[in-house]
């Protein structure tokens, strides 16, 4: 079963949301959040930390990333760990693989003619809100 990982990646007000433009299948054309292949043998946090760094020049030093949720989807015989942070500073983001921007919230991202993943994308916006100050300084700094 191959595993994925998706990254929601808060700027450090908690009001944008990192995002990328697909510049191929699946979901041209769409809005989605960054991740990739978890490579076979690699913990699921490592690969996080390993995408996040290769697809936005984030490094681990700018964030720290929780473990949100798992979906697993036994017909398409994959996984898909969803990590989630909140950037510590400023940071500049830079990637090559497909167009990288900040969007705010005020979106419908349960929308699927403008963002990637069926919904799912919308309702990890909304467990995230449920769980927000797990990701406040405070608790960060109790970890």
């Amino acid at each position: 079963m191959q595993g994925y990982n998706v990254l929601m990646i808060y700027n450090k007000d908690m009001d944008r949301l990192l995002m990328c433009k697909r510049l191929k299948n699946p979901y041209k054309g769409l809005s989605n959040l960054v991740g990739g292949k978890i490579d076979i043998g690699e913990a699921g946090l490592e690969a996080a930390y390993r995408e996040l760094f290769e697809e936005t020049n984030i490094s681990k030093e700018n964030i720290t990333l929780h473990h949100l949720m798992d979906f697993k989807y036994y017909v398409q015989r994959c996984y898909v760990e969803v990590y989630v942070g909140k950037l510590k500073c400023d940071v500049v983001v830079s990637g090559d693989e497909n167009d990288l921007y900040w969007s705010d919230l005020n979106q419908d991202f349960f929308d699927m003619t403008l963002f990637a993943g069926e919904g799912n994308i919308g309702h990890m916006i909304e467990q995230v809100k449920m769980s927000k100050y797990f990701l406040t300084d405070e608790i960060l700094a109790q970890q």
